[in-house]
């Protein structure tokens, strides 16, 4: 068994003091690709295998592992407390998210995992883990990305967990929707199909009962600007006029200022977002998002020095584990992003 690291004792200690005062955190991150080192004869990962195309094998998984621990804890170390929920994508199985949740400075928080094999042909899923001492998981269900016009279409399932936070009512969803794969407008339909179903499933979680909480995280592919989000969605980017029975998404002012989670062609893009209802903004109480400190967004893109290339063609982007073949020892295409949540007792 490894040992913990200190700073990972004294963290929890912190934690077991003065969790009361600390906000909790809602955090998701496309981790990029992170595969094992294993060929699975059900799924296209024949790439990242030790003879594959990128020469994938033990060290360099292990590299991948401590650089995402080390995202993680750098994130915790913010206010000293471990998030309470982490949505993640493109990971390959369970296994790898046992290895993040075992890593040395993660151990101490206790993770639980939420995870469920998607039809993805690459075999990349989304997962969620959760602190069980915050979120009282009560049920967890993938359900089907669907896209009417396409009948045998097959991608990542939309993740969904329920429970309570201070024995109010939440709702994840976690997804990581169709790529731009054929081009942006060409490839637009397929998330507009899954931002229409997942705007359903949210009303009829509210219809049950609109004191729940609905938080909705994932790689989009699109901006929080776009027909997908903004329309079919329906994540509106002010709280101008929003009701307890809207989305919310946090991230559009940020987009707007030129704030981004990943770079394509010397331009910024917001496709992580994390989705909030109505019911979260200007409550007198419950859970509640809250802004961070000399923040003015309630959205937060968490970016370090050492998650950016520092040179050549790609240089001021996020940091990569691979360009084309070779190996960058980064961490991945996107940014992590978050929010932070606050408990009101009336």
């Amino acid at each position: 068994m490894r040992k913990l690291f200190l700073p990972a004792i004294i963290m929890l200690v912190l934690i077991s003091v003065s969790f009361a005062q600390k906000p909790i955190k809602v955090v998701f991150y496309n981790v990029e690709n992170l595969f094992d080192t294993i060929n699975d004869p059900e799924i296209h990962d024949e790439e990242f295998t030790p003879t594959g195309a990128k020469k994938w094998n033990a060290a360099k998984y292990n590299k991948k592992l401590s650089n995402i621990e080390r995202v993680f804890f750098d994130i915790a170390s913010i206010d000293k407390d471990f998030p309470a929920i982490i949505g993640v994508a493109e990971i390959e199985n369970r296994s790898v998210l046992e290895d993040i949740v075992s890593c040395p400075k993660l151990a101490p928080a206790n993770y639980r995992i939420v995870h469920y094999d998607s039809p993805d042909k690459r075999g990349v899923d989304v997962a969620m883990f959760y602190r069980p001492d915050i979120f009282k998981l009560q049920g967890s269900k993938a359900v089907k990305t669907v896209i009417p016009e396409l009948e045998d279409f097959f991608t990542r399932d939309i993740l969904t967990a329920w429970g309570t936070i201070h024995g109010e009512p939440v709702y994840f969803m976690v997804v990581h929707w169709p790529s731009r794969l054929r081009g942006k407008e060409q490839s637009e339909y397929l998330r507009v199909a899954a931002g229409k179903q997942m705007k359903a499933i949210a009303d009829s979680v509210l219809r049950a009962d609109d004191d729940t909480r609905i938080i909705i995280m994932g790689d989009f592919n699109d901006d929080p600007t776009d027909k997908s989000m903004l329309q079919a969605l329906g994540a509106k980017i002010s709280t101008k006029g929003l009701e307890d029975t809207d989305l919310f998404n946090p991230f559009g002012e940020m987009l707007k200022a030129g704030y981004g989670t990943l770079a394509y062609g010397d331009a910024w893009n917001i496709f992580d977002n994390i989705v909030v209802s109505g019911n979260m903004i200007d409550e007198d109480d419950g859970l509640l998002l809250m802004k961070s400190p000399k923040s003015k967004y309630y959205g937060n893109i968490f970016k370090q020095s050492y998650m950016i290339q520092k040179q050549g063609q790609y240089k001021g982007y996020p940091l990569r584990t691979y360009i084309g073949n070779n190996f960058q020892g980064g961490f991945s295409d996107h940014l992590p992003v978050y929010i932070n949540i606050k408990y009101v007792k009336d």
